[in-house]
């Protein structure tokens, strides 16, 4: 079972060495490619994210969480990035404006890994 205090750094080296056409992946997808096993897969996945997401806003990188996306959101996040997103000051708190601005989050995202 994968230690939860690793767990970012496990995820941000899965999302870093993926194949550019595996992206976006799930987060059941990351969930499986770092090994975790039930229960609460998709919320330790999530808790993972949000670590990464508040280093990636103190080093002014973009989310690499951008390149995770929910299967019931329509090719975008569940709904925890987008309030974090905003609570960090990178999203405006306008959600008509989280479609585009999260488009953009990814393409910065995925121009970062080289």
């Amino acid at each position: 079972m994968t230690d939860n205090s690793s767990l970012p750094v496990q995820v941000r080296h899965v999302l870093e060495a993926a194949p550019h056409e595996a992206l976006p992946m799930t987060y059941q997808q990351l969930a499986e490619a770092v090994g975790l096993r039930p229960p609460r897969t998709i919320q330790r996945v999530a808790l993972a994210l949000e670590t990464l997401m508040h280093e990636d806003a103190a080093q002014d990188r973009p989310f690499i969480a951008a390149l995770i996306v929910s299967r019931r959101g329509e090719g975008l996040p569940a709904q925890g990035f987008f309030d974090l997103a905003v609570t960090l000051g990178r999203f405006s708190e306008d959600p008509a404006q989280h479609a585009e601005a999260y488009r953009e989050e990814f393409r910065r995202a995925m121009a970062q890994r080289g």
